[in-house]
Protein backbone atom coordinates (compact mmCIF):
# COMPACT_ATOMS: atom_id res chain seq x y z
CA UNK A 1 0.00 0.00 0.00
CA UNK A 2 1.21 3.95 -0.75
CA UNK A 3 1.67 5.95 1.94
CA UNK A 4 -0.41 9.23 2.66
CA UNK A 5 0.01 11.42 5.59
CA UNK A 6 -3.13 13.85 6.50
CA UNK A 7 -2.12 16.83 8.69
CA UNK A 8 -5.53 19.06 9.24
CA UNK A 9 -7.28 20.49 12.18
CA UNK A 10 -9.13 23.97 12.53
CA UNK A 11 -8.33 26.99 10.90
CA UNK A 12 -5.26 29.29 12.22
CA UNK A 13 -4.14 26.56 13.86
CA UNK A 14 -0.36 26.70 12.78
CA UNK A 15 -0.71 23.37 10.17
CA UNK A 16 1.55 25.20 7.75
CA UNK A 17 4.40 25.89 9.43
CA UNK A 18 3.70 22.55 11.20
CA UNK A 19 3.37 21.04 7.26
CA UNK A 20 6.92 22.18 6.10
CA UNK A 21 8.47 20.52 8.85
CA UNK A 22 6.88 17.74 8.56
CA UNK A 23 7.81 17.77 4.75
CA UNK A 24 11.08 18.36 5.04
CA UNK A 25 11.17 15.67 7.92
CA UNK A 26 9.61 12.47 5.81
CA UNK A 27 10.84 13.56 2.48
CA UNK A 28 7.26 14.80 1.24
CA UNK A 29 5.40 17.25 -0.94
CA UNK A 30 2.47 19.03 0.14
CA UNK A 31 -1.35 18.63 -1.56
CA UNK A 32 -3.34 21.50 -0.78
CA UNK A 33 -6.80 20.20 1.17
CA UNK A 34 -8.54 23.46 1.08
CA UNK A 35 -11.40 25.17 -1.12
CA UNK A 36 -9.86 28.45 -1.54
CA UNK A 37 -6.53 28.24 -2.48
CA UNK A 38 -7.14 26.43 -5.89
CA UNK A 39 -7.82 30.22 -7.01
CA UNK A 40 -5.29 32.74 -8.45
CA UNK A 41 -5.34 36.19 -7.23
CA UNK A 42 -6.70 35.00 -4.06
CA UNK A 43 -3.84 34.80 -1.71
CA UNK A 44 -4.73 36.79 1.28
CA UNK A 45 -7.97 35.95 2.05
CA UNK A 46 -7.06 32.26 1.48
CA UNK A 47 -4.01 32.92 4.28
CA UNK A 48 -2.03 31.28 1.11
CA UNK A 49 1.70 30.35 1.50
CA UNK A 50 3.98 32.58 0.23
CA UNK A 51 6.95 31.10 -1.19
CA UNK A 52 9.70 31.89 0.95
CA UNK A 53 7.55 30.33 3.76
CA UNK A 54 7.48 26.88 1.78
CA UNK A 55 11.58 26.39 2.11
CA UNK A 56 11.66 24.83 -1.09
CA UNK A 57 9.15 22.10 -0.51
CA UNK A 58 6.88 21.62 -3.24
CA UNK A 59 3.24 22.70 -3.00
CA UNK A 60 0.63 21.20 -5.11
CA UNK A 61 -3.48 22.38 -5.89
CA UNK A 62 -2.39 25.82 -5.30
CA UNK A 63 -2.98 28.68 -8.03
CA UNK A 64 -4.18 26.03 -10.86
CA UNK A 65 -8.07 27.65 -11.45
CA UNK A 66 -9.25 31.08 -12.45
CA UNK A 67 -11.70 32.27 -9.50
CA UNK A 68 -14.75 32.30 -12.41
CA UNK A 69 -14.40 28.16 -12.81
CA UNK A 70 -15.86 25.73 -11.11
CA UNK A 71 -14.58 23.60 -7.80
CA UNK A 72 -15.43 21.10 -6.19
CA UNK A 73 -15.19 18.11 -4.68
CA UNK A 74 -14.88 15.43 -7.62
CA UNK A 75 -12.68 17.93 -9.53
CA UNK A 76 -10.23 18.34 -6.32
CA UNK A 77 -10.27 14.53 -6.04
CA UNK A 78 -8.99 13.87 -9.59
CA UNK A 79 -6.43 16.79 -9.28
CA UNK A 80 -5.28 15.41 -6.39
CA UNK A 81 -4.60 11.95 -7.65
CA UNK A 82 -2.74 13.41 -10.47
CA UNK A 83 -0.49 15.21 -8.43
CA UNK A 84 -0.18 12.35 -5.83
CA UNK A 85 0.74 9.66 -9.01
CA UNK A 86 3.99 12.72 -9.75
CA UNK A 87 4.96 12.37 -6.26
CA UNK A 88 5.23 8.26 -6.02
CA UNK A 89 7.14 8.53 -8.98
CA UNK A 90 9.44 11.09 -7.71
CA UNK A 91 9.66 8.34 -4.54
CA UNK A 92 8.59 11.12 -2.08
CA UNK A 93 5.35 10.86 0.73
CA UNK A 94 2.69 13.01 -0.24
CA UNK A 95 1.30 15.28 2.95
CA UNK A 96 -2.51 16.01 2.42
CA UNK A 97 -2.75 19.61 4.45
CA UNK A 98 -5.73 21.60 4.99
CA UNK A 99 -8.79 22.03 7.01
CA UNK A 100 -11.75 20.83 4.77
CA UNK A 101 -12.39 17.94 6.03
CA UNK A 102 -14.49 16.24 3.22
CA UNK A 103 -11.95 16.68 0.86
CA UNK A 104 -9.23 14.81 2.34
CA UNK A 105 -11.92 11.99 3.21
CA UNK A 106 -12.81 11.78 -0.65
CA UNK A 107 -9.55 11.25 -1.44
CA UNK A 108 -8.15 9.21 1.77
CA UNK A 109 -11.03 6.63 1.22
CA UNK A 110 -11.39 7.02 -2.34
CA UNK A 111 -14.64 7.97 -2.49
CA UNK A 112 -16.97 7.16 -5.07
CA UNK A 113 -18.77 9.98 -6.69
CA UNK A 114 -19.89 8.47 -9.92
CA UNK A 115 -23.33 7.53 -8.76
CA UNK A 116 -23.41 11.47 -8.30
CA UNK A 117 -24.34 12.62 -11.85
CA UNK A 118 -24.86 16.37 -12.55
CA UNK A 119 -27.96 17.94 -14.02
CA UNK A 120 -26.74 21.33 -15.18
CA UNK A 121 -30.25 22.53 -15.70
CA UNK A 122 -31.53 21.57 -12.33
CA UNK A 123 -28.21 23.00 -10.81
CA UNK A 124 -28.77 26.45 -12.99
CA UNK A 125 -32.34 26.56 -11.32
CA UNK A 126 -31.37 26.17 -7.75
CA UNK A 127 -28.98 28.90 -8.13
CA UNK A 128 -31.60 31.18 -9.14
CA UNK A 129 -33.85 29.82 -6.68
CA UNK A 130 -30.63 30.64 -4.38
CA UNK A 131 -30.37 34.38 -5.97
CA UNK A 132 -34.37 35.07 -5.65
CA UNK A 133 -35.28 34.00 -2.21
CA UNK A 134 -31.44 33.08 -0.32
CA UNK A 135 -29.35 30.58 0.44
CA UNK A 136 -31.64 29.77 3.52
CA UNK A 137 -34.43 29.12 1.07
CA UNK A 138 -32.46 26.16 -0.57
CA UNK A 139 -31.57 24.68 3.22
CA UNK A 140 -34.85 24.55 4.19
CA UNK A 141 -35.32 22.48 1.13
CA UNK A 142 -32.29 20.37 2.03
CA UNK A 143 -33.73 19.79 5.45
CA UNK A 144 -37.58 18.45 4.00
CA UNK A 145 -35.57 16.01 1.64
CA UNK A 146 -32.51 14.99 3.82
CA UNK A 147 -32.45 16.44 7.77
CA UNK A 148 -28.82 14.66 8.32
CA UNK A 149 -27.17 16.62 5.00
CA UNK A 150 -29.14 19.37 6.02
CA UNK A 151 -27.42 19.30 9.33
CA UNK A 152 -23.89 18.51 8.73
CA UNK A 153 -23.72 21.31 5.66
CA UNK A 154 -24.21 24.70 6.75
CA UNK A 155 -26.85 26.98 4.90
CA UNK A 156 -24.06 29.65 3.82
CA UNK A 157 -21.99 26.63 1.90
CA UNK A 158 -24.53 26.72 -1.09
CA UNK A 159 -22.19 25.14 -3.11
CA UNK A 160 -22.57 21.58 -1.29
CA UNK A 161 -26.38 22.35 -0.19
CA UNK A 162 -26.96 22.80 -4.04
CA UNK A 163 -25.06 19.49 -4.65
CA UNK A 164 -26.92 17.24 -2.10
CA UNK A 165 -30.52 18.38 -3.62
CA UNK A 166 -29.17 17.67 -7.13
CA UNK A 167 -28.55 14.47 -5.62
CA UNK A 168 -31.73 13.44 -4.47
CA UNK A 169 -33.56 15.21 -7.30
CA UNK A 170 -31.27 12.55 -9.45
CA UNK A 171 -31.57 9.63 -7.80
CA UNK A 172 -33.99 9.53 -5.16
CA UNK A 173 -31.69 8.79 -2.47
CA UNK A 174 -30.27 10.95 0.68
CA UNK A 175 -26.92 12.47 -0.28
CA UNK A 176 -26.14 11.80 3.38
CA UNK A 177 -27.01 8.23 3.52
CA UNK A 178 -24.53 7.64 0.54
CA UNK A 179 -21.67 9.54 2.56
CA UNK A 180 -22.02 7.41 5.32
CA UNK A 181 -21.31 4.29 3.31
CA UNK A 182 -18.29 5.83 1.56
CA UNK A 183 -16.71 6.97 4.56
CA UNK A 184 -17.10 3.45 5.71
CA UNK A 185 -14.76 2.58 2.94
CA UNK A 186 -11.19 1.37 3.75
CA UNK A 187 -8.95 3.26 3.07
CA UNK A 188 -6.20 2.11 -0.01
CA UNK A 189 -3.01 3.83 1.66
CA UNK A 190 -0.92 3.35 4.54
CA UNK A 191 -1.74 6.68 6.75
CA UNK A 192 -1.28 8.36 9.21
CA UNK A 193 -4.12 10.99 10.09
CA UNK A 194 -2.89 13.97 12.23
CA UNK A 195 -5.66 16.36 13.45
CA UNK A 196 -3.79 18.81 15.08
CA UNK A 197 -5.73 21.49 17.85
CA UNK A 198 -5.59 24.01 20.69
CA UNK A 199 -7.14 25.32 23.11
CA UNK A 200 -10.19 27.41 22.15
CA UNK A 201 -9.12 31.04 23.64
CA UNK A 202 -5.70 30.41 22.34
CA UNK A 203 -7.33 29.42 18.78
CA UNK A 204 -9.94 31.67 18.85
CA UNK A 205 -7.06 34.85 19.47
CA UNK A 206 -5.22 33.34 16.61
CA UNK A 207 -7.78 33.30 14.63
CA UNK A 208 -8.76 37.25 15.36
CA UNK A 209 -5.36 37.99 14.72
CA UNK A 210 -5.08 36.50 11.85
CA UNK A 211 -8.10 38.67 10.06
CA UNK A 212 -6.45 41.46 11.63
CA UNK A 213 -3.09 40.94 9.66
CA UNK A 214 -5.12 40.43 6.50
CA UNK A 215 -6.95 43.44 6.42
CA UNK A 216 -3.26 45.05 6.80
CA UNK A 217 -2.03 43.07 4.28
CA UNK A 218 -4.51 44.53 1.66
CA UNK A 219 -7.70 42.21 1.59
CA UNK A 220 -10.37 44.91 0.91
CA UNK A 221 -7.74 45.69 -1.84
CA UNK A 222 -7.39 42.36 -3.02
CA UNK A 223 -11.20 41.88 -2.93
CA UNK A 224 -11.52 45.16 -5.02
CA UNK A 225 -9.18 43.97 -7.66
CA UNK A 226 -11.40 40.33 -8.21
CA UNK A 227 -13.91 42.77 -8.91
CA UNK A 228 -12.56 44.74 -11.06
CA UNK A 229 -11.55 41.45 -13.19
CA UNK A 230 -15.26 40.60 -12.87
CA UNK A 231 -15.78 38.34 -10.03
CA UNK A 232 -18.95 38.69 -8.71
CA UNK A 233 -20.54 37.67 -5.39
CA UNK A 234 -22.29 34.77 -7.05
CA UNK A 235 -19.36 33.00 -8.01
CA UNK A 236 -18.58 30.43 -6.09
CA UNK A 237 -15.02 31.52 -5.59
CA UNK A 238 -16.33 34.63 -3.98
CA UNK A 239 -18.62 33.16 -1.53
CA UNK A 240 -15.48 32.25 0.91
CA UNK A 241 -15.05 34.05 4.12
CA UNK A 242 -13.90 37.25 4.11
CA UNK A 243 -14.24 37.48 0.71
CA UNK A 244 -18.63 37.99 0.67
CA UNK A 245 -18.51 40.25 3.52
CA UNK A 246 -15.85 42.38 2.05
CA UNK A 247 -17.62 42.49 -1.12
CA UNK A 248 -20.41 43.90 1.01
CA UNK A 249 -18.77 46.43 2.40
CA UNK A 250 -17.63 47.78 -1.01
CA UNK A 251 -21.20 47.70 -2.15
CA UNK A 252 -22.26 49.61 0.49
CA UNK A 253 -24.26 47.44 2.23
CA UNK A 254 -22.04 47.10 5.57
CA UNK A 255 -19.71 49.19 6.99
CA UNK A 256 -15.76 47.99 7.68
CA UNK A 257 -16.37 47.36 10.97
CA UNK A 258 -19.27 45.11 10.94
CA UNK A 259 -17.36 43.02 7.93
CA UNK A 260 -14.58 42.14 9.57
CA UNK A 261 -16.42 41.35 13.19
CA UNK A 262 -18.91 39.06 10.84
CA UNK A 263 -15.36 37.69 8.91
CA UNK A 264 -14.06 36.87 12.88
CA UNK A 265 -17.43 35.63 13.80
CA UNK A 266 -17.77 33.47 11.12
CA UNK A 267 -13.93 32.08 11.22
CA UNK A 268 -14.89 31.02 14.76
CA UNK A 269 -18.02 29.29 13.88
CA UNK A 270 -15.68 27.48 10.59
CA UNK A 271 -13.21 26.29 13.00
CA UNK A 272 -16.09 24.40 15.35
CA UNK A 273 -17.54 22.81 12.38
CA UNK A 274 -14.39 21.60 11.51
CA UNK A 275 -13.40 19.86 14.70
CA UNK A 276 -17.41 18.71 14.67
CA UNK A 277 -16.36 16.98 11.66
CA UNK A 278 -12.58 15.66 12.76
CA UNK A 279 -14.08 14.16 15.83
CA UNK A 280 -16.50 11.91 13.91
CA UNK A 281 -13.49 10.86 11.99
CA UNK A 282 -11.92 7.61 12.69
CA UNK A 283 -8.77 6.41 13.57
CA UNK A 284 -7.32 10.37 13.65
CA UNK A 285 -4.46 10.95 15.69
CA UNK A 286 -4.95 13.93 18.16
CA UNK A 287 -2.26 16.11 18.22
CA UNK A 288 -3.43 19.14 21.23
CA UNK A 289 -0.65 21.68 20.90
CA UNK A 290 -0.65 22.28 25.51
CA UNK A 291 -0.31 18.82 25.57
CA UNK A 292 3.43 19.48 23.95
CA UNK A 293 3.81 22.77 25.74
CA UNK A 294 3.53 24.15 22.47
CA UNK A 295 6.81 22.52 21.33
CA UNK A 296 7.27 22.41 17.90
CA UNK A 297 10.12 19.61 18.19
CA UNK A 298 8.18 17.60 20.73
CA UNK A 299 5.26 17.43 18.21
CA UNK A 300 7.28 16.14 15.26
CA UNK A 301 8.95 13.57 17.40
CA UNK A 302 5.10 12.13 18.34
CA UNK A 303 4.33 12.19 14.66
CA UNK A 304 7.58 10.19 14.11
CA UNK A 305 6.62 7.74 16.39
CA UNK A 306 3.18 7.01 14.81
CA UNK A 307 4.73 7.13 11.16
CA UNK A 308 7.06 4.23 12.20
CA UNK A 309 4.73 2.35 14.03
CA UNK A 310 2.22 2.74 10.62
CA UNK A 311 5.19 1.84 8.10
CA UNK A 312 5.90 4.88 6.45
CA UNK A 313 9.06 6.46 8.19
CA UNK A 314 11.94 3.98 8.74
CA UNK A 315 15.01 4.02 11.09
CA UNK A 316 18.15 4.27 10.60
CA UNK A 317 19.73 1.08 12.18
CA UNK A 318 23.48 2.42 11.43
CA UNK A 319 24.68 3.87 15.29
CA UNK A 320 27.00 6.13 12.71
CA UNK A 321 24.24 7.41 11.35
CA UNK A 322 22.63 9.51 13.90
CA UNK A 323 22.35 7.04 16.74
CA UNK A 324 18.82 6.05 15.95
CA UNK A 325 17.86 9.56 14.58
CA UNK A 326 14.75 9.99 12.67
CA UNK A 327 15.64 9.21 8.66
CA UNK A 328 13.45 10.47 5.49
CA UNK A 329 12.97 6.42 4.10
CA UNK A 330 9.61 6.88 2.87
CA UNK A 331 7.70 3.40 1.95
CA UNK A 332 6.46 5.25 -0.98
CA UNK A 333 7.40 1.74 -3.44
CA UNK A 334 3.77 0.46 -3.10
CA UNK A 335 4.33 -2.07 -0.83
Amino acid sequence: MRPLIVLTGPTAVGKTALSIELAGMVGGEILSADSMQVYRGMDIGSAKIRSQEARGVPHHLIDVLDPNQEFNVVVFQQLCHQAMEGIYKRGHIPILTGGTGFYIQAVLRDIDFTENEENTEYRKALEELAAQKGAGYLHEMLAAADPKAAEAIHAHNLKRVIRALEFHHLTGKKISEHNEREAERQSPYRYCYFVLNDDRERLYRRIEERVDRMLEEGLVEEVRSLMARGCRRDMISMQGLGYKEILDYLAGETTLEEAVYRIKLGTRHFAKRQLTWFRREKDVIWLNKPDYGYDEGKILEAMAGHLQAAGILAQEKEQDKGNGNISPVSRADGM
